[in-house]
């Protein structure tokens, strides 16, 4: 039965490389657990139940903490800057169509409107919000500083 535990653990190590969610790796270590526990005459049943529970605590308790620890799922850029900030709209945004827009440094993105509606070229607007590599903005009000 070792060999079986051991097995488990392998596939909970491929799959944690493939996925990197730290979900499987506890599965992993539950796995490692029950290769020595499978040396005694504890039933396979109560082996099963041990490796579930042991997988289960282990991800509830430990889980947020390494997710914490490692950054994991939290990938920062210099684009998240550009909230907030005033660009010049370079290329019209219209109903359904994304439009242009240069920021501070000259850099051009795409962009589209936060309600979909139309935004005339030369208008000055706020980033709202960046969907992927595309800039959602709203138009400036007028008198606004």
């Amino acid at each position: 039965m070792p060999y079986v535990w051991l097995a488990v653990m392998v596939l909970c190590i491929v799959i944690e490389a493939c996925t990197v969610a730290l979900t499987s790796i506890w599965g992993a270590i539950s796995a490692l657990v029950l290769v020595f526990v499978s040396r005694t005459e504890m039933p396979v049943h109560y082996q099963v139940l041990l490796f579930l529970v042991l997988a289960i605590v282990l991800m509830v308790c430990t889980r947020p903490f390494a997710v914490k620890q490692l950054h994991i799922g939290k990938e920062k850029t210099n684009a998240g800057a550009l909230v907030g900030m005033e660009v010049q709209v370079v290329r019209a945004i219209e109903s359904f169509k994304k439009g242009e827009v240069k920021s501070h440094g000259g850099v051009i993105w795409s962009a589209t409107s936060l309600n979909g509606q139309p935004i005339a070229h030369g208008a000055v607007c706020t980033v709202v919000d960046i969907k992927g590599n595309t800039l959602v903005i709203t138009p400036k009000e007028k008198g606004a500083n």
